[in-house]
């Protein structure tokens, strides 16, 4: 497992926004993770962090309380993904409409006193 201490809180949102990797994000926010469940789902962890992060309001917090919650968001995504598969999570539109029920297609009709 690879982990690194949480990075001074100076903006941390920010330095989030810049970051090239997923490695990255969990450098800086700290957070201890497995390289080979991150080779696999590190899309679908960093979409299901946006998705929790969407919820949150950090604007207003201080720099060290909002790496915080970014830290357990970040955790909590990746807990999404140690306990099973980003097929069974499907956060991603195409995994979502691959069992998404299929609405059946009406055929066309035409009625017969339609036609000359």
């Amino acid at each position: 497992m690879s982990t690194s201490a949480v990075t001074e809180p100076v903006d941390i949102v920010a330095r989030l926004q810049i970051a090239g990797s997923a490695e990255e994000f969990f450098e800086l926010l700290g957070v201890a993770y497995d390289p080979k469940l991150l080779n696999v789902a590190r899309l679908h962890i960093l979409r299901r962090m946006g998705q929790y992060l969407a919820g949150e309001d950090l604007e207003h917090l201080p720099g060290d309380e909002a790496a915080a919650r970014c830290k357990a968001v970040l955790e909590r995504a990746y807990a999404d993904f140690v306990a099973s598969s980003p097929l069974d999570q499907r956060v991603f539109k195409v995994l979502k409409d691959a069992v998404a029920p299929k609405t059946p297609k009406r055929p066309a009709f035409v009625p017969l006193d339609a036609l000359k």
